[in-house]
């Protein structure tokens, strides 16, 4: 991941949670992350194409969530964001003569696997309610 995609999608997700069901504007949620409303524009798309949040376009228009947040669930907003494993990719050719360098990248690659899958199982056990109720 190596960027901020996951914690801008959880503070959208957190203030409409907050909201109980009122519409909140791009530039009102801006202002709580402290970004470009653009940004959280194109956060809030991408949040819609996986069915978390729903909008309203025009004047008076905003974001809710699409769902209950105790059915949105941490790991299925990670896999949604996700752009690249958390640790990168080895993008170097080692040298095949190598002992190491012949198998280094075939173990990391299960190394980074294994990694990110226990983040996703950690996610998983995590819905939005639980994680929107630290804030009350």
């Amino acid at each position: 991941m190596n960027n901020s995609r996951f914690s801008i999608s959880l503070h959208i997700l957190t203030l409409l949670d907050q909201a109980k069901g009122a519409l909140v504007s791009s530039d009102w949620i801006a202002g709580s992350i402290n970004i470009n409303p653009v940004l959280v524009r194109k956060e809030i798309i991408n949040l819609r194409k996986y069915g978390f949040v729903q909008s309203k376009e025009g004047k008076g228009g905003g974001s809710t969530l699409a769902k209950s947040a105790a059915d949105i669930n941490l790991g299925d907003v990670y896999l949604a964001i996700k752009q690249k494993s958390i640790l990168g990719e080895s993008k170097n050719e080692p040298n095949p003569n190598c002992p190491v360098g012949k198998q280094i990248n075939k173990h990391l690659d299960q190394l980074y696997h294994d990694a990110e899958n226990a983040l996703i199982r950690n996610l998983s056990g995590q819905n939005l309610s639980d994680f929107s109720s630290k804030f009350s």
